[in-house]
């Protein structure tokens, strides 16, 4: 079976979803412009999609509590040292910094302005 998509219940729907579009170039596939906010927010690749609303009959995960290998959204960057600057300058924080892997892949993690984990991933070789 194909994943469709992974729910995130987030404190800031409308806004985290804008943040996503406008920084991390994901694309709205459908929104909900009331209660719970439902944002269906696609890659480039047009095949992966992440969830985002806000519904209050379930409770919201501390994201900035969450540590970032628990819980994490991985986005590929051809160049690493600069998304980190450009999304440090929109409100990302850094959680950790670029580090290679024995396999030859590079990969930070950052929490975006809500505390939400972004890896970023640079692959020696493309896993999909």
């Amino acid at each position: 079976m194909k994943i469709e998509h992974v729910a995130l219940n987030v404190p800031d729907p409308l806004a985290m979803a804008r943040w996503y579009v406008e920084h991390l170039g994901l694309t709205v596939k459908r929104r909900a412009m009331e209660a719970p906010y439902a944002h269906f927010l696609a890659d480039d690749s047009g095949t992966v999609m992440v969830e985002l609303y806000g519904n209050t009959q379930a409770p919201v995960l501390d994201f900035p509590n969450v540590a970032p290998l628990s819980l994490h959204l991985a986005f590929v960057s051809h160049n690493i040292e600069a998304d980190i600057k450009r999304l440090t300058s929109v409100g990302a924080t850094i959680a950790s910094p670029p580090t290679p892997t024995p396999a030859g892949d590079t990969l930070a993690m950052l929490r975006d302005p809500w505390g939400v984990s972004i890896q970023l991933v640079k692959r020696s070789q493309p896993l999909i």
